[in-house]
Parts: C-alpha cells; sequence; structure tokens
C-alpha cells in the first residue's frame, strides 16, 4: 500500500510516504521553500499545501500521484465545531474549516493525476499519536499527546496494543496548554507557535516565584484531565516588547510557566500509567513533546520505564502519523528507521555542485579526520553530509560544529547563527561514553532531553553547559552514525575531549539548511571556517583569499 500523509492546515506543512508499511521519506515543506516553518498559522494560509516536499516524497520511490493508494490529510474537518462554541476568540476558524473540507480538490490540483476521492481525513491527535506510537521501536506502549490545538480538543491519551490505538482520554478546547505556552511566548515578545523553545532556555535564569497564581488558572482537574485557561500575563509581570532586553522578571514568569507545565503533564502521566494497567513504555507527541527539560522531568519522576519521543513531534509530524494510521488499516508498519528521511546528494553530485559554483574545495582522505584537525583548530564547521533531518533538531547531518572547551564558543556561535545570548548549544557524544559525563535518559539520539552534566566535566566543556549545569545532549551510535562518530573520535585524539558542539545549520529566522546550494549560501554569509559537504572540504580562507 502506497500512502502519502500531509500536513497543512495550521503550521508547519510536512508530506511523509509510507510504501508497504515501510517509512520511505518525510520532510518539511519550508525545506524546500526557505519559509521557516512553511508558513504563519493563520486561516488564510490554511489553503496552503506542502506541495514541494509532497513530490519530493513521491519522486523519491519513483511514484506519480495516479500510483497513490491514499493521501491521509491530518485534521478531520467533521470533528470541528465553530471557534465561538470551543470558547476561541478565531473569528476567522470558519475560513480554515472551509479549506479543510475542500483539502480533496486542492490536493488534486496540486498534484497532478490524484483521484480526490483516495484523500482520507485523520483525526489531528490520531495523527500525533501515530507518529509517536506506531512509529516507535515499541508495538505496545502509552501515547500522550499534547499541543495547541486539534479539531476541538488539546490533549489525547492512549495505549497502543499491537500498534493498535486505544484513546482513553482527551481535553476538549479551550483547555490548552500548547496555548497556555505560546501566550506566554507573545507576551514575552516572541513569535507564537515558534518561538517556545526560547522561553524554555530563558526559564532556566529564572525561579518559579508566580507558580502558585499560575495555578489558580491551570492545574489538574478530578477526571484525569487539566484546566487550562487564559493567564492575565500583564498582572504578573509587563509585556517584553518584541527584540527588547529580557529582565529578571521576565525570566522568572518563564520559569514559573515552565514548572506549572511540568505539574501537569507529570499528572497527566501517572494517570495514564493506571489506566494502561501499568505499561513500561511512554511515547510522546505534540508541540509540547519538543519541551525536552519537561521530558527528562517525566522521566526523572514518572512512573514509567522508558520514553520516547517522535522527534518531529511538532505539527509536521502528524504527516507521518497519518500516513501510518491509513497504512496500518491494511498492513503491518514499520518503525521509523531514523529521523534522517529528507533529502540527500550522491557523491559526484555534490562535486557538480561546487564545480557549477566555481568553489576551491578540497577532497581529503577523510573529511572526518579533516574536520576534527579544524575544530581542534577552535574553528566553526558547517557539516553536510547524508539525508536532512525531519524534525527541528539538526542530528547529525545539517550541523554546525565547534570546540566545547572554549566558554566562548557559545556567544561565538550565537552571534554566527544571529540569535539570542542566552540560547545553549548542545553536545554530541558517542553513545558507549555518554553515561561518563551526562547524567539522564540514554540513549538520547533525537536530542528530546536534557542531561546534568557531570561536575568533573563542566570546566572542560563549558560551551555546552547551561546555565543550569544541564546539557541538551545528543548520543551518536557508531553503527547508525559512522562518519559523525569517526568524527568525534578525531576529535578526542588531538583534545582529549569525546564531545563535539552541534548547533543546527541555519541562522535566525531561516529554516535549517537542507540543499547544497543552502549550504554554500549559508557559508558564504556566516563567519564558519570549513564547509564539511559530502566527501569535500571547502575552505574560507580560500574562497574568501
Amino acid at each position: 500500500m502506497r500512502v502519502l500523509g500531509i500536513n497543512a492546515l495550521f503550521h508547519d506543512p510536512a508530506a511523509a510516504l509510507v510504501v508497504d508499511g515501510r517509512i520511505v521519506a518525510a520532510a518539511e515543506e519550508e525545506r524546500f521553500s526557505r519559509r521557516k516553518h512553511g508558513k504563519r498559522p493563520l486561516p488564510f494560509s490554511a489553503w496552503e499545501l506542502p506541495e514541494l516536499s509532497a513530490r519530493w516524497c513521491l519522486d523519491q520511490a519513483g511514484l506519480t500521484p495516479s500510483d497513490l493508494d491514499a493521501v491521509a490529510y491530518s485534521y478531520d474537518p467533521e470533528l470541528a465545531r465553530p471557534a465561538e462554541r470551543m470558547g476561541l476568540d478565531d473569528p476567522w476558524d470558519h475560513l480554515r474549516q472551509e479549506y479543510a473540507r475542500r483539502a480533496p480538490e486542492f490536493l488534486a490540483e496540486a498534484l497532478p493525476g490524484l483521484d480526490p476521492e483516495k484523500v482520507r481525513f485523520v483525526a489531528h491527535h490520531v495523527a500525533h499519536a501515530a507518529s509517536a506510537g506506531q512509529a516507535s521501536p515499541y508495538p505496545d506502549c502509552a501515547v500522550l499527546v499534547l499541543d495547541g490545538r486539534g479539531e476541538c480538543g488539546s490533549h489525547l491519551a492512549g495505549h497502543y496494543v499491537n500498534r493498535e490505538l486505544t484513546v482513553l482520554g482527551s481535553q476538549s478546547l479551550p483547555d490548552s496548554m500548547g496555548l497556555f505556552y505560546e501566550d506566554l511566548t507573545q507576551h514575552l515578545g516572541f513569535l507564537r507557535s515558534s518561538d517556545e523553545f526560547k522561553v524554555m532556555a530563558l526559564a532556566s535564569y529564572g525561579t518559579p516565584r508566580h507558580l502558585d497564581r499560575l495555578r489558580e488558572y491551570v492545574h489538574l482537574d478530578d477526571r484525569g484531565g487539566f484546566r487550562a485557561r487564559p493567564v492575565p500575563w500583564a498582572s504578573l509581570v509587563p509585556p517584553r516588547p518584541a527584540g527588547g532586553p529580557w529582565s529578571q522578571d521576565h525570566a522568572d514568569l518563564a520559569a514559573s510557566a515552565q514548572a506549572c507545565l511540568e505539574e501537569v503533564l507529570l499528572g497527566l502521566v501517572r494517570s495514564l500509567h493506571e489506566r494502561t494497567g501499568g505499561e513500561d513504555v511512554l511515547t510522546l507527541a505534540g508541540g509540547v513533546a519538543l519541551n525536552c527539560v519537561a521530558n527528562t522531568r517525566l522521566h526523572r519522576d514518572g512512573p514509567f520505564e522508558r520514553i520516547w519521543v517522535q522527534p518531529a513531534a511538532g505539527d509536521a509530524g502528524t504527516a507521518l502519523g497519518a500516513a501510518l494510521h491509513i497504512a496500518h488499516q491494511k498492513e503491518t508498519v514499520e518503525a521509523m528507521p531514523t529521523a534522517a528521511l529528507g533529502r540527500g546528494w550522491g557523491d559526484d553530485e555534490l562535486r557538480a555542485w561546487l564545480e557549477r559554483a566555481a568553489v576551491p574545495y578540497e577532497e581529503p582522505a577523510d573529511i572526518a579526520e579533516t574536520v576534527a584537525e579544524e575544530l581542534a583548530r577552535d574553528g566553526v564547521v558547517a557539516w553536510f553530509q547524508g539525508r536532512s533531518e525531519y524534525g527541528p533538531r539538526a542530528l547529525g547531518h545539517r550541523s554546525l560544529l565547534a570546540h566545547p572547551g572554549r566558554a566562548e564558543n557559545l556567544e561565538r556561535l550565537n552571534a554566527v547563527k544571529g540569535r539570542e545570548e542566552f540560547r545553549p548549544v548542545a553536545p554530541m557524544v558517542a553513545a558507549e561514553r555518554a553515561a561518563e559525563l551526562f547524567d539522564g535518559p540514554l540513549p538520547s539520539p533525537y536530542m528530546l532531553f536534557v542531561h546534568d552534566v557531570a561536575e568533573e566535566w563542566r570546566a572542560r566543556i563549558p560551551a555546552v553547559v547551561h546555565v543550569d549545569g544541564t546539557a541538551r545532549i545528543q548520543t551518536v551510535d557508531r553503527a547508525d552514525e559512522p562518519l559523525v562518530a569517526r568524527m568525534i573520535d578525531g576529535f578526542e585524539r588531538r583534545t582529549g575531549l569525546p564531545v563535539v558542539v552541534n548547533t543546527s545549520l541555519n541562522t535566525a529566522g531561516r529554516p535549517m539548511v537542507d540543499d547544497p546550494r543552502d549550504a554554500l549560501e549559508c557559508f558564504g554569509s556566516a563567519p564558519v571556517d570549513l564547509l564539511a559537504l559530502g566527501p569535500y572540504a571547502i575552505r574560507r580562507k580560500k574562497v574568501f583569499a
């Protein structure tokens, strides 16, 4: 069975392709269109489809739209209700619902040859759930979904047995932990439905002195759900103008909201564990699942033995979840093998890009050793290898790399990327070495948990240690990522440090680099010392001699 999954209605439009139960391709539209998040989540943009990523997914498998057995659209307009009846202030939401109802027509026009009768609507939170429960390595697992909103809810709790979902609970709008965090993001001067991770980073600089007040508006209820009503943020702390300086008051408010979120999540997880009869594994999806600080709290204080988080946990992941959900109705589906499900190029194709751009380049015997040498000299390296990652994290395919032993490299990288000074960067470490340096959920291949940095290592790798003594690590399995592991090994031989700084290969406000042109443009506009494009090394000093 050949199923194309589509996420389009809110934000982070994406496409994913499942063929005979196997995930073939998945990519976000922003990587093709170069518009951050693909579009803003407005009713007026709801008609926009991930046309470029959908066509690429089909090309990747050698299919045409007429070859598809189904197109799974991750929203079901039949489940929606008028915004005012759901307690939402969204006067144009009816336009969004109309676009959703007409999605089969729009898709047939965007993908000529597609029969609109093949379009299947999948409930938004069911698609989120499938992206976790059906994509994870665990056929039997609990699943928890929390985000801003779906058709008429903001939460799903369920249980997968042999990859078959039983829904155990949900939360109706307007109560929403995602909207709670989005509202705070906007109050703190950041872009809502985009910059929530900045609030999480800022929270580490504050104390939760407003927690008691927030509990008046956001708390667990006595039915296994929660209440999350609008908070009068301005009565607690004045709003921060966009682009203005942040204060300790802002950090304290962020810390209070983060603590409130964690309390509610922990209560929901404990209830879910009980309702599943003590299931061992919890899987997570929905935008709230990208909060790696909360994920670690669930691992540390929650009842589940293991937690698996979908690396594309936001709305982009619903394209994959919708496709898996429909495919599973006809056949067995396989677990997600990797997050590297996007575009990739062969060595000859990369060399052709370089020659077309007339860029001087080298072809060293081992690009991993060349990069390790540059990093040991304290150079910044743009690392472009293999297929691009699905989801918001750079996981060793589209990364900026640096030396973790120089404290000033945090400020240096934030300056290179043009982003806020309080934003941390992450360490990559070989999976078998991680426990020596970091305490937390291991392995952690998708950078979705935070870990305490061992006391004896904090002074040795200061660039990756956040203000609270933690780091959002990525563990590297050398069987899955031999090139990355070899680069880390080479760096350790030269410096004694088994860690390399890893942050996403992009600059502020732009999507992550995806194709070779993007890589060359980023290299040309940012003070990066070396670009490792497949097996080729491009040095800044030679390009700009």
